[in-house]
C-alpha cells in the first residue's frame, strides 16, 4: 500500500511539475493531455487515472494551494497583539509564497489565472482583517478593508518583480521591504530603515 500512495504522490508531483512549466509559457486552454504526458515522462491512461482533463487536474492545484495557504494563516490569527506584527504576517506569507513558487510564479505570470490570485488575496484579507484587528485597536474594519486593497495590489506588483529576479532575495528581505513600504509609505526611500 504504502509503495502505490508513494508511486502515486511522485506521479502527481511529475504531473504538477510538468503542467507549470507549460503554463509558464501558455495558456491552459492551450495545453494538450499528450504534450503534458510528454513532457512528465507518463502515458496518457497514468495520467487520466488521476485527472479528467487539464482543467481537472488546475483545479486540483489550485484547491491544493488555498488548502495550504489556509494552513499557513491559520497560526496567525492565535497570535496575541505583540506577536503579531506587520513583518511577521508578511514575512510567513512570503516564506510560503518562496515554498510554493513554481505555482505563484504561473498565477502572476502572463498565462497565470488571476481569478486565483484573487481568491488567495481574499483569504489573506479575511485573515489579515481579523488579526489585525487586534493590533490597531483603533482601526475600523472598513478601513483595514480599503488598507488591504491598497497594500495587496502593491504586493502582487513586489511578488511580480521578485519572480522576474529570480527571487534572488530571501522572503524575509521581501517581507521586511514590503512592511516598510506599508508602515512608511514613500518615507521608505528616504533613508535606511533598521531591522
Amino acid at each position: 500500500m504504502k509503495k502505490v500512495d508513494h508511486r502515486t504522490k511522485v506521479t502527481k508531483m511529475l504531473i504538477k511539475k510538468a503542467f507549470t512549466e507549460l503554463l509558464r509559457f501558455k495558456p491552459v486552454q492551450s495545453i494538450t493531455v499528450k504534450e503534458l504526458c510528454e513532457k512528465a515522462g507518463i502515458n496518457r491512461g497514468t495520467f487520466y487515472a488521476h485527472y479528467n482533463d487539464v482543467y481537472d487536474l488546475f483545479d486540483n492545484i489550485e484547491k491544493e494551494m488555498i488548502e495550504k495557504f489556509n494552513e499557513t494563516l491559520e497560526p496567525l490569527l492565535t497570535l496575541d497583539e505583540d506577536e503579531a506584527t506587520p513583518l511577521k504576517i508578511t514575512t510567513k506569507i512570503f516564506e510560503w509564497i518562496r515554498d510554493n513558487a513554481d505555482v505563484c510564479a504561473v498565477t502572476l505570470g502572463p498565462f497565470g489565472d488571476k481569478e486565483f490570485a484573487g481568491k488567495l488575496i481574499n483569504i489573506g484579507r479575511d485573515k489579515y482583517v481579523q488579526t489585525y484587528l487586534k493590533v490597531f485597536k483603533t482601526a475600523t474594519p472598513k478601513q483595514l478593508e480599503y488598507y488591504y486593497a491598497f497594500v495587496s495590489s502593491g504586493c502582487i506588483g513586489l511578488l511580480e518583480k521578485w519572480f522576474k529576479d529570480g527571487m534572488t532575495s530571501s522572503a524575509e528581505e521581501i517581507a521586511f521591504m514590503a512592511q516598510n513600504i506599508m508602515m512608511y509609505g514613500i518615507g521608505f526611500l528616504k533613508g535606511n530603515l533598521n531591522k
